[in-house]
């Protein structure tokens, strides 16, 4: 995932649709952003007053809840592997 665009362009592309009279297609066109990407920077900019980009990345919490999955178990055999219990290959 690449980064987000500057603010500045969010900016420029919201104005020329909101002031400037252009649709969202030719306001994308004009700046080079995809056409999509002018249409979710406009309704962003409609519904929250901003055109600032949501939050990427952050905290993420664990899947498993509770007792530690039985790998990290310390009383389970150390040596298992997929060959077989001491990695013997016979």
């Amino acid at each position: 995932m690449g980064r987000p665009y500057s603010d500045d362009l969010r900016e420029r592309v919201v104005s020329a649709v909101v002031k400037g009279g252009l649709s969202r297609h030719q306001a994308a066109v004009r700046f080079g952003v995809g056409i999509s990407t002018a249409i979710n920077w406009v309704q962003r900019f409609l519904e929250t007053g901003s055109v600032k980009p949501d939050q990427i990345g952050g905290y993420r919490q664990r899947r498993l809840a509770g007792a530690a999955p039985r790998m990290a178990d310390p009383t389970v055999r150390k040596d298992f592997t997929v060959r077989g219990p001491g990695g013997r290959t016979h």
